[in-house]
């Protein structure tokens, strides 16, 4: 299925929405040097490289295993991110679930193993979702604002899982069909994006 027009205008408005986000988090590490803007930055890079290859290509690429792959460290930084700026007790506990869920995606994305992949893509992105979505209100002298990092995290959820089934072989719920799913798919990461940066250029603030 190939983005409308309007698709790859919402597109290439989340793509500058994210490399805002990377500017922002580079001129905050160049001062702070804290590892957790590396993971930002990572997720958000991703994010801006995935946004153009659905603009000049289409949605097919998200079928190959080496985009589900690559595309699985938008979570990955941002939930990263998340657990080792506010929660440091468990961020190496959580590191090491990442990278066993990450090498498991590639894996049985490459290898074509489709009944692990089942199980390893949901699993992961699940748990990176509701890091993303639950962090922000859990994490302890957070900025006011911070917040809204979880509603993007909702919406990452979401559409995570759904194009997790998908490339499972089924629809989430029955519902999230193909044609669904690709329709929504760009107003989806522009509002996510913009989510993201209301809540973490408050988080910036507050460190600067």
């Amino acid at each position: 299925m190939h983005p409308t027009l309007l698709d790859r205008i919402l597109l290439l408005a989340t793509g500058l929405v994210a490399i805002y986000l990377l500017w922002r988090f580079w001129s905050r590490y160049r001062q702070s040097k804290q590892l957790f803007d590396i993971y930002y930055l990572m997720g958000f890079a991703v994010l801006l490289v995935s946004g153009l290859l659905l603009i000049f290509l289409d949605y097919s690429i998200l079928a190959s295993p080496l985009v589900l792959t690559i595309a699985s460290l938008i979570p990955l930084g941002i939930s990263l991110g998340i657990a080792n700026e506010y929660f440091p007790t468990w961020k190496k506990a959580f590191a090491w679930f990442a990278l066993i869920g990450f090498l498991a995606i590639a894996i049985t994305s490459i290898a074509g193993l489709a009944t692990l992949k089942k199980i390893a893509v949901p699993l992961f992105h699940g748990v990176a979702g509701l890091v993303i979505f639950l962090g922000p209100f859990l994490a302890k002298h957070a900025p006011k604002g911070f917040q809204w990092v979880g509603v993007g995290g909702a919406l990452i959820g979401i559409g995570g899982i759904a194009l997790a089934f998908l490339s499972a072989g089924r629809p989430l719920l029955g519902i999230f069909t193909a044609e669904l799913v690709f329709t929504i798919l760009a107003p989806l990461l522009l509002l996510m994006t913009l989510a993201f940066a209301w809540g973490f250029v408050k988080d910036i603030r507050a460190a600067g």
